[in-house]
């Protein structure tokens, strides 16, 4: 029997969720398997963009990925959006707001949605995000339990507020708490459950 490998990560900034560089396109940007020397076969559950950070799980185990991605799990984030974010907004995301997806539009699900005050603190990140002169900047927490293709980013915006920064802080019952941006460490299994 196939001994399955599982670690937990905090994707930093600037990163990509991928392993190996096939596209001559991408040759300078950075990829996970610079931060740690994972078995081969190893598959990120779940993608961040290159500009957003926090919780990424990794496994070499595709039922493992398969269950983390279905919508049983919840998905935690924190972002920091351009000005500040009005209730009813907020309210809009909660029950769901239209985004353009590759093909088509889609109608997201309602999610959990709230304003951060005071602002949670994260280290700062290699690139500055934007300059405090060009206006307020307020955080939320959305939870969702889908995950379209840069659905966040695209919730907020569909709201008026674009995303500055995005933090995955939890994936079902796993944290990010005070774990280090580039820091890996692996598990024995995923504990999905609070």
């Amino acid at each position: 029997m196939v001994k399955h490998r599982h670690f937990i990560i905090h994707k930093p900034f600037g990163y990509l969720s991928q392993f190996i560089n096939n596209q001559n396109r991408r040759r300078n940007k950075k990829l996970l398997g610079t931060l740690y020397d994972f078995p081969e076969g190893t598959m990120s559950i779940g993608r961040l963009d290159e500009n957003s950070e926090g919780l990424l799980l990794l496994t070499t185990d595709g039922k493992t990925s398969a269950v983390v991605r279905s919508r049983k799990v919840e998905k935690e984030y924190y972002i920091q959006v351009d000005g500040e974010i009005t209730n009813e907004a907020i309210e809009q995301l909660k029950v769901g707001v239209e985004i353009s997806t590759r093909s088509n539009k889609y109608m997201t699900l309602p999610c959990k949605a709230n304003r951060l005050d005071p602002a949670p603190i994260f280290e700062t990140p290699p690139k500055i995000i934007r300059h405090e002169r060009h206006g307020p900047t307020s955080w939320l927490s959305i939870t969702i339990n889908e995950g379209k293709f840069r659905q966040v980013r695209k919730m907020s915006a569909a709201v008026g507020f674009p995303t500055l920064r995005l933090v995955r802080v939890r994936i079902g019952g796993i944290t990010l708490d005070k774990l280090p941006s580039g820091k890996v460490i692996e598990v024995d299994h995923f504990k999905l459950k609070g």
